[in-house]
């Protein structure tokens, strides 16, 4: 209302009608008959509360866009608040990724002392085993030799004795065997 009541006030504060000379309230008088058209339409204007229908749709449409501003500023609030929270998952995958990292390492360094230890064992073992084969192929090698050796020395033994015993001799030394015999069971 206040709108209309300054609208007026202006209208015939800067009137052109004002300034016309002659006979101003006549229908010839285009000045006049525009100033009673204007202040009708003016009339027709308040009439329908058009200014009160415009000041209301400002009104709405100012709501609506402080309404939209507020969800804008809730949906920003939001999506800076997803940020943090992808940064924060971001940092704890990266730390996690750090974590499996340096646990397969140090998987990855005990497998690998595990491997030099079995290594050592399996080695050690295989020298072990062939320290004894060769013992017992050495300790093999011996008793052949001795066999051998005592083989040819009783066939020499034999040979000799065969060529140097006589029945005389033999008979003597039959008797002292069995008398040595007899002394050591008595």
């Amino acid at each position: 209302m206040r709108h209309a009541v300054a609208t007026l006030i202006a209208v015939f504060a800067a009137s052109p009608a004002f300034a016309a000379s002659g006979p101003f309230f006549s229908l010839s008088n285009t000045d006049f008959v525009v100033l009673v058209a204007f202040l009708i339409f003016v009339g027709v204007l308040l009439y329908f509360k058009v200014p009160s229908l415009l000041a209301g749709m400002l009104d709405k449409r100012s709501d609506d866009i402080r309404n939209e501003l507020d969800e804008a500023c809730a949906i920003r609030e939001e999506a800076q608040s997803l940020l943090v929270d992808l940064e924060r998952k971001l940092k704890e995958a990266h730390e996690q990724k750090d974590r499996i990292v340096a646990h397969a390492r140090e998987e990855a360094a005990e497998a690998a002392e595990k491997a030099r230890e079995d290594l050592k064992i399996s080695v050690a073992r295989r020298l072990k085993a062939a320290e004894e084969q060769i013992a017992s192929a050495e300790a093999n090698a011996i008793k052949e030799v001795r066999d051998s050796a005592i083989s040819v020395a009783v066939e020499v033994a034999r040979e000799i004795v065969a060529d140097q015993m006589t029945g005389e001799r033999s008979a003597r030394l039959v008797e002292d065997a069995m008398s040595e015999v007899e002394s050591k069971l008595h």
